[in-house]
């Protein structure tokens, strides 16, 4: 079933959130470089020699049998709602088997919505966490999907699984206020199809713990595989293969922040671009050229009108919308389930107030 990420009202009940709870830090008027990554020892964005995966790897989406799995790097708690400083972010857990991620997120089944906080390195374990939690949303139906993200990096090799693991189904990266993307976290941006920030990304050298170089022609030898495969995921993923050569000129120790503007020329920030297009085609295979040339203006009109200005609730974002379908006929008499909007029809009927995103089912059959 396809699945369009939250790319309006969803990421406007982030920007509400972000707005009315934990105060912003002071952001840097220019770009900032600092003498540490997050005040640790370790050494930021990493790359060691990749252990073969096993033989025979388990299908997780076929079988309830997962494989024993721990979380070990960082954090984990499951929520169903943005309001963290309401709600909290949920019950920990760190058991990765299936019945242990089943009971985290069985609540937000009903919601639609699962909020995945995650504040810790990136490594393994991390990578198997965005697997079966994906893996279990798509079972469970639920569309919306927020990777509430606080890390200060990780593991080069691991950041790119993750990010494949996310690409395509319809994850949304939060960076929220006070938190931090240093280092190989920053790839992990390339992997979601909406990305909010509003928290400090950085970016910095990769070194090889594992390295047997003994001068600068032999390290550069030893990194350019692990270069060419950072450009090439970003570039799967949409993003700009430019931020894999900048990385590589900030020196380990230290750590560059990237402003608003240049995390938007890479392509890191924002609706992912590659993602958009791949929807749009899909789109235009089930409902026509037509419906899509229809719904851009109504999403135009729907940002200007309904969004504007700032600090609108989201049930007055959602009664705008309704009343503004119309004039551009929706719902379409072909494609109702696709047209704007369609999710809080559905909903009314069952009578279920949740936060929709009025993109979020343009195309769902195309993929059925």
């Amino acid at each position: 079933m396809r699945r369009l990420p939250a790319v309006l009202v969803l990421l406007a009940a982030l920007a509400i959130a972000a707005c009315t709870q934990a105060p912003a830090p002071p952001k840097p008027a220019a770009p900032d470089t600092q003498t540490s990554a997050d005040n640790s020892t370790d050494f930021g964005a990493v790359s060691v020699d990749v252990v073969p995966p096993p033989k025979k790897k388990v299908d997780i989406a076929k079988t309830t049998e997962w494989p024993a799995a721990k979380l070990e790097s960082g954090k984990a708690s499951i929520s169903c709602s943005t309001e963290y400083t309401a709600d909290g972010d949920g019950k920990p857990f760190s058991d990765l088997g299936f019945f242990s991620v089943l009971d985290a997120m069985l609540p937000c089944k009903d919601a639609g919505v699962v909020r995945l906080r995650y504040k810790g390195r990136v490594a393994g374990d991390f990578t198997t966490l965005m697997e079966r939690v994906t893996s279990m949303a798509h079972r469970m139906g639920i569309r919306q999907r927020i990777l509430d993200i606080d890390s200060s990096g990780g593991q080069v090799e691991d950041a790119i699984r993750a990010g494949d693991a996310m690409a395509d189904a319809g994850w949304t990266i939060w960076v929220r206020e006070g938190a931090v993307c240093h280092s190989a976290c920053v790839l992990l941006l390339a992997g979601g199809d909406d990305r909010v920030i509003s928290g400090a990304v950085g970016v910095h050298r990769i070194i090889r713990i594992q390295s047997q170089a003994t001068s600068r022609a032999e390290l550069s030898q030893e990194l350019h595989e692990v270069h060419e495969a950072m450009k090439d995921y970003l570039a799967r993923n949409g993003a700009g293969v430019a931020v894999a050569d900048f990385m590589m000129t900030v020196p380990n120790r230290g750590l560059r922040l990237l402003t608003p503007e240049e995390l938007a020329l890479y392509g890191l920030a924002g609706r992912n671009a590659a993602q958009e297009d791949l929807d749009r085609i899909r789109l235009v295979r089930t409902c026509g050229l037509d419906f899509v040339r229809r719904e851009d203006a109504f999403l135009r009109a729907f940002e200007r009108e309904c969004q504007q200005p700032a600090g609108k609730s989201i049930e007055e974002i959602n009664a705008c919308g309704l009343a503004l379908r119309p004039r551009y006929g929706f719902p379409d008499a072909k494609c109702v389930d696709e047209s704007p909007l369609a999710e809080l029809d559905r909903q009314a009927e069952d009578d279920v107030d949740v936060v929709v995103d009025p993109a979020d089912t343009q195309a769902r059959s195309s993929t059925q």
